[in-house]
């Protein structure tokens, strides 16, 4: 369970240092828009939130399959493919977040 707790909290620092990256970057823009401050912590936010999420729940499907396949060789070929293709669709939910934030440091600035 510790080691549980330590990884959440190793994953929340790096989320709140992608936050004041675009923070930072955001009091030099404050003029031109009042709202990029909570815009850039949206940003922020979304792409830790997104990685954190993202690492955990692809870390689950692999431990998953791998799991299945210890305990039944023979149905790696039935195990492998849906696992390639619940990977991708994490990963593009992660780079969705990714964009998402991209496009609202553009209205920032």
């Amino acid at each position: 369970m510790k080691k549980n707790i330590n990884k959440f909290a190793i994953a929340f620092l790096a989320s709140l240092a992608s936050v004041s990256a675009f923070a930072q970057e955001a009091a030099q823009a404050h003029t031109a828009n009042p709202d990029s401050g909570l815009i850039a912590l949206g940003a922020g936010l979304a792409i830790g939130i997104a990685a954190f999420g993202g690492a955990l729940a692809q870390s689950k499907t692999a431990a998953a399959a791998l799991e299945g396949i210890a305990r039944n060789p023979s149905a790696q070929d039935k195990i492998f493919t849906p696992m390639i293709v619940a990977l991708a669709l994490i990963e593009a939910l992660v780079i969705l977040a990714f964009l998402i934030a991209l496009f609202l440091q553009k209205t920032i600035g």
